[in-house]
Order: structure tokens, then C-alpha cells, then sequence
């Protein structure tokens, strides 16, 4: 009877294994941690992976509902359809890279855009604040995560206050990163007359097999003229209040111009999920005039089989790259491609540095993200870990073509799990700020040195390894 029973087991345990195979064979690294954990902890890995291993499907009235917003935006907005149009000289030559930036579903390259970089929290915060107390018409947030501390606090008095003079004000909070905030300040929200929604509350994504699906995005737009974008979410923690962390370093945009179009066309969308409301487009989407002339394009991505769009630019923008690929991600766990692109571009001479967290805010995190530095260093990579603090910046800039800025992380769960959003930036001004920023970066980060982290202690390499494999679900 013993002999059956155990049999038993191990039938529905090779089942178990097997279905993990089948549902994750097109996805390498979720497949490999996904066997891991269920062959390490059988039956309930296996739950596990029924609960969070779940692709994500978008309802296809939601789809329908975002492509009825992307047409109207692009009624309004200035798009450049032709490289010579671009104002950058290298884009101009990279035809193929161009090609590539325009073709990609959804959203263009628009012309008439002015983005000014901001490189602290306390800066971010003020800007903010400023632009929402200016206010008018309407305010749409779009946060990972809101604290009930004292910044969130003071964003509490400023968006109550809009409330009751008669401006709309939505907010969309992740059930995740949102987790702790206290029902106290949602209610205060709401006897001031905003409207808030949790993007995939805990409870419910549990049960809908969604729990491992963040939205991740950070956005704020002001009476559809003026919107930012960045790594700064809102909590004490951002203006280096955190005692573990110390001084914490981001980067932030403000845009103004027909970008904010497809911030506010991102908003609604996540607002339609989120609050069952599909908005009108054109009581927020209204033709605004705008002196700039920097050309910008909004990479959205998501979850789900051919959404990766961030991932896909960034690796067309590495292979593209001819002298320089300066990145600043405080995770670092790329894709193979994404990791075959730097190192094949390093081993070819271009100039790749790479500034990682030397002070992290997760021990897990930075294991994993270790384990990949002796493979960019054998390659010929520079590597720096910021030592002023917390380094939390989501940066890359390639030549004086383009930089990046934005939500998404150089890391799996950010380019292939989250709901993320990033700006393509081309003005060769705004690079410059950029560059700036990551060489004073550099002054405060001490140089990885490759032999001495190649003699690591075997338990730390054993503990990055185990990392690594599981880098996927982090």
C-alpha cells in the first residue's frame, strides 16, 4: 500500500513539473524559476505558480477603448515621420533604429515637446506641487505607491484643497506598492470629492491570478498640458529621510508639449482598468500650444506575450550604439538579449559603464544583480556602485543619439511583469543634462575592479547564483 501511495506522489509530482514545462515554454526565465521552486517545494511551488504564474490577458474592450484614445491623440499631436525631421544628426543616419522607434505600436514620435530633468526628490516634489496648486480643469495621478507621511501628507493638503475649489482629481494607487496606505487617507480623499481607484487590489488579484503584476508607473498630468514622469514615487523615503538608505538619488521629467498627450491617453487607460470608467478623450485631451521643439516618444509596457516595447528599445538602442552606453538602474537582472547587447557592445569597443546601487534597499535584489558583473566585466564594462546613498535612477543615454528616463528598470520583472512607462528623449541639450548628471554620479561610485571581485567568497557567488535563477519572480 506504501508502494502506491508513494507512486501516487511522484505521478502528480512529474504532472506538476510538466505543466510548468508546457505553460512556460516560451518564456526561458520564468520557465527555469519557476521548475526550480516547484522541484524544491513540491505541491506548494506548484500552488505557487498557479497563483502568480498566470500571463496577463487584457480584456478586449479595453483594447478597443485604448485605441479609440491613441487615434484621438494622434489628432492632436505633431509627429515626426521621417529621420531627417529628427533635429539630432545621429538619429538622422541610424535609419534602421528610426524605423524600428516608429513602428512601434503604439504611440509616435511627436515634435513639439520641452523636457526639463530633475535629479532629487525635493525638486520633483516642488515642481509637482507647484503645477497641481496651478491647476484648473483637471488632475490625474497614476502612482506605484503613495505614502501617508509627510510628503504624502502635504500632497494630501494640496489635492484636497483642488478637490474642493472644483477640480477633478483621480488617482490610481498599485494594491502592491500601495499596500500600507492607511484607509484614513484614502477617506479624507474622498469628503474632498477625489476619486481614487486601486490598480489590482491584493485581494482581488489573488484570486484572479494576477498578484505578480505591478503597475509600476509613475504619472501625474495637469489639465492635460503639463505631465512628469520618472523614478520618484511619493514617500519620505524620496527626500532622503530613510535612516538605512540616507540620500536618495533619482531622476524625474516634466514634459510639456504633445507627449503629455499619450500620458493622459496612459492615465485614462489604466483608469478605465482600474475604476471600470472609460473617460472622454476630449474633455481631457484639449489642443494646447507649446514653444518647444524637442522630439520625444512614450515606450509603454506591460504584461503579456509581444507587450515588452521598453525592452525592445533599449535593445535596439544598445545594438545601435557607436562610442558610448552609460546606464544607471538600482536592479540590475537584464534579459539574455538585453545582456548579450552590452556585452557584445562593450567587446566592440564601445564605451559601456554601468552604476549600480552600492547601498540597496534590497539584499535579495542586489545578489541577483551581482551576478551578472563579472560577465560585463570580463567584457571589457565599466562598473560603479554610488556610495553617497541610494542610487534609484532609471537612466541610459547612447551616444548623443538618445537617452531613456523613465519607470522600468534594467531588470526581468520591471521589461517583461509590470505595467512601466518610459520617454525616448533626442535633444541633444537634454542629453548633455543627463550626461552631466551621470558624471557627477560617477565622482560619489567606486569602480568595480575585476580581480578583486572575481575572488569573492564562493558562498557569496553560491548565494548570487541562487539569486540569479530566480531573478525572474523578484
Amino acid at each position: 500500500m506504501g508502494f502506491i501511495w508513494l507512486s501516487a506522489i511522484l505521478i502528480v509530482y512529474i504532472i506538476q513539473l510538466a505543466v510548468v514545462f508546457v505553460m512556460e515554454h516560451r518564456r526561458q526565465v520564468q520557465l527555469t524559476a519557476w521548475l526550480f521552486i516547484t522541484f524544491m517545494f513540491p505541491f506548494i511551488g506548484f500552488i505557487a505558480y498557479i497563483m502568480l504564474g498566470k500571463d496577463f490577458v487584457r480584456r478586449r474592450r479595453m483594447e478597443r477603448f485604448k485605441q479609440e484614445t491613441i487615434r484621438y491623440a494622434n489628432q492632436l499631436s505633431q509627429q515626426v515621420t521621417e529621420a531627417a525631421d529628427m533635429e539630432n544628426e545621429q538619429v538622422e543616419t541610424q535609419k534602421k533604429l528610426f524605423a524600428m522607434l516608429t513602428g512601434l505600436a503604439p504611440f509616435p514620435i511627436t515634435r513639439n515637446n520641452e523636457a526639463f530633468v530633475l535629479n532629487n526628490g525635493d525638486d520633483t516634489y516642488e515642481e509637482i506641487l507647484r503645477e497641481l496648486r496651478r491647476a484648473t480643469h483637471h488632475i490625474h495621478m497614476d502612482y506605484y505607491m503613495i505614502r501617508d507621511d509627510e510628503i504624502g501628507k502635504r500632497f494630501l493638503q494640496v489635492l484636497t484643497s483642488k478637490a474642493r475649489e472644483g477640480v477633478e482629481v483621480r488617482i490610481v494607487y498599485d494594491g502592491i506598492g500601495s499596500l500600507h496606505l492607511s484607509d484614513k487617507y484614502i477617506e479624507e480623499l474622498h469628503l474632498a470629492g477625489v476619486r481614487t481607484s486601486c490598480f489590482l487590489p491584493p485581494r482581488i488579484a489573488f484570486f484572479d491570478r494576477k498578484l505578480n503584476y505591478r503597475n509600476h508607473r509613475k504619472i501625474v498630468v495637469v489639465d492635460g498640458t503639463v505631465g512628469f514622469i520618472g523614478g520618484i514615487n511619493i514617500g519620505d523615503e524620496y527626500l532622503g529621510k530613510d535612516p538605512k538608505l540616507g540620500f536618495w538619488r533619482d531622476t524625474h521629467l516634466r514634459l510639456k508639449g504633445d507627449s503629455v498627450y499619450y500620458l493622459q491617453e496612459l492615465f485614462m487607460n489604466d483608469w478605465a482598468f482600474a475604476a471600470k470608467e472609460e473617460l472622454d478623450g476630449k474633455a481631457y485631451m484639449t489642443p494646447h500650444h507649446c514653444l518647444g521643439n524637442e522630439r520625444v516618444l512614450m515606450v509603454s509596457s506591460k504584461p503579456g506575450q509581444h507587450a515588452h516595447k521598453i525592452d525592445e528599445v533599449m535593445f535596439a538602442a544598445i545594438t545601435a550604439a557607436l562610442t558610448r552606453i552609460y546606464i544607471t538602474t538600482p536592479y540590475f537582472i537584464p534579459d539574455s538579449s538585453l545582456l548579450m547587447g552590452l556585452r557584445t557592445a562593450a567587446l566592440s569597443g564601445v564605451d559601456v559603464r554601468l552604476i549600480i546601487p552600492g547601498i540597496a534597499d534590497s539584499k535579495l535584489v542586489l545578489l541577483a544583480t551581482l551576478s551578472y558583473m563579472q560577465e560585463m566585466l570580463d567584457a571589457g564594462a565599466k562598473v560603479y556602485r554610488y556610495e553617497k546613498g541610494f542610487i534609484h535612477s532609471k537612466v541610459m543615454i547612447v551616444d548623443h543619439m538618445l537617452a531613456t528616463v523613465g519607470t522600468a528598470n534594467v531588470d526581468m520583472r520591471s521589461l517583461l511583469s509590470n505595467f512601466e512607462l518610459n520617454a525616448v528623449l533626442f535633444d541633444e541639450g537634454t542629453i548633455k543634462k543627463l550626461e552631466t548628471d551621470f558624471m557627477e554620479d560617477l565622482k560619489h561610485s567606486r569602480e568595480l575592479d575585476q580581480k578583486t571581485f572575481k575572488n569573492r567568497p564562493n558562498r557569496q557567488k553560491a548565494a548570487e547564483a541562487l539569486l540569479r535563477m530566480l531573478s525572474p519572480l523578484l
